[in-house]
């Protein structure tokens, strides 16, 4: 009869247990919503996944998008997609877009994702070709990539994969690279 008096008590100890943790839970989504901010208003668009707003640099939560001095396609029909990525960044996010975000990356530029009315325009931008998801928006480039949009219709590097080939070239590797850029990004606002 000893063990039939330990399954009561092992129900009780799981239900405890259960509750304890989604106590905890709670909490921690609570916390995180205070830190939460919340902003809205003249955005300035810096390339295609960074945005700028009262001097602070945010950064599209999900997506990578080419580098303004970046080209693609090939060398006999080369587009400046970086530009491009920009350009429709910047008729995607106005007056009525707002960004939300608690995280940071390795920049300190503050993870958002923004709203324009009821459209997300990351993923707009993933959708259209001119940028590739990065941790999100994987279901936008699997269309962008089947249509042949922007980026996929021809030849190009991902984002990531030009940066590190011309940090490599311009010599701004390791942590010198990161000084000089923290100093050139001030002197430029």
């Amino acid at each position: 009869m000893p063990h039939l008096r330990k399954r009561p008590r092992l129900w009780r100890d799981a239900i405890v247990a259960f509750a304890l943790i989604f106590l905890l839970w709670l909490i921690a989504m609570k916390l995180q919503q205070r830190n939460e901010q919340v902003l809205a208003g003249a955005f300035v668009i810096v390339d295609g996944d960074t945005l700028s707003l009262a001097g602070e640099r945010l950064r599209l939560r999900g997506l990578d998008a080419p580098e303004l001095k970046q080209s693609c396609g090939n060398s006999e029909r080369p587009w400046p997609c970086g530009q491009a990525a920009r350009t429709r960044l910047a008729e995607l996010v106005g007056a009525d877009t707002t960004c939300r975000g608690a995280e940071r990356d390795r920049y300190r530029r503050l993870l958002v994702s923004c709203r324009t009315g009821e459209q997300d325009p990351a993923a707009l931008m993933v959708r259209e070709g001119l940028a590739v998801s990065y941790g999100g928006y994987g279901l936008e480039e699997a269309q962008a990539r089947l249509a042949g949009r922007g980026l996929w219709a021809g030849d190009f590097k991902r984002p990531a994969d030009w940066r590190r080939e011309h940090a490599a070239m311009e010599g701004d590797e390791g942590m010198f690279g990161w000084i000089r850029n923290l100093f050139s990004r001030e002197e430029a606002q």
